[in-house]
């Protein structure tokens, strides 16, 4: 089992163009741990601002009727991919791993599959 700092040091540095990381309580919008960013990039300011696009995807889902969970949101811009993954264990309820890559070094389906290990492995 894995701690935050691990686990991020760990998407930093499996996943394939990888710019930053953070783990996220979205019910707070604190960041419990950043790793990567820099000067173009807070990692903390972002994974605050991306609680909100949960918190209104949620409320969509609810309006809709919807009996379905968030697995992962995907934000794609001109140079990056911003992806968001819900925690879903019994200890990761109200979490999120945030990671932003750099969209011509990584691969998306790869980035999808290390972050799903890295939940599982993820000790809070």
């Amino acid at each position: 089992m894995a701690n935050v700092e691990t686990s991020l040091k760990e998407a930093m540095t499996s996943i394939e163009g990888t710019v930053g990381a953070a783990l996220v309580d979205y019910t707070s919008g604190m960041a419990l741990g950043t790793l990567g960013g820099g000067n173009d990039l807070d990692m903390t300011v972002a994974a605050a601002g991306n609680t909100d696009v949960i918190r209104a995807k949620a409320r969509t889902l609810e309006m809709l009727g919807l009996d379905d969970g968030i697995e992962d949101i995907l934000i794609t811009m001109g140079s990056q991919y911003h992806l968001i993954r819900l925690l879903t264990g019994r200890t990761g309820h109200g979490l999120f791993l945030y990671v932003v890559l750099n969209k011509t070094s990584s691969n998306l389906a790869m980035a999808r599959h290390q972050l799903k290990r890295i939940e599982a492995a993820l000790e809070l």
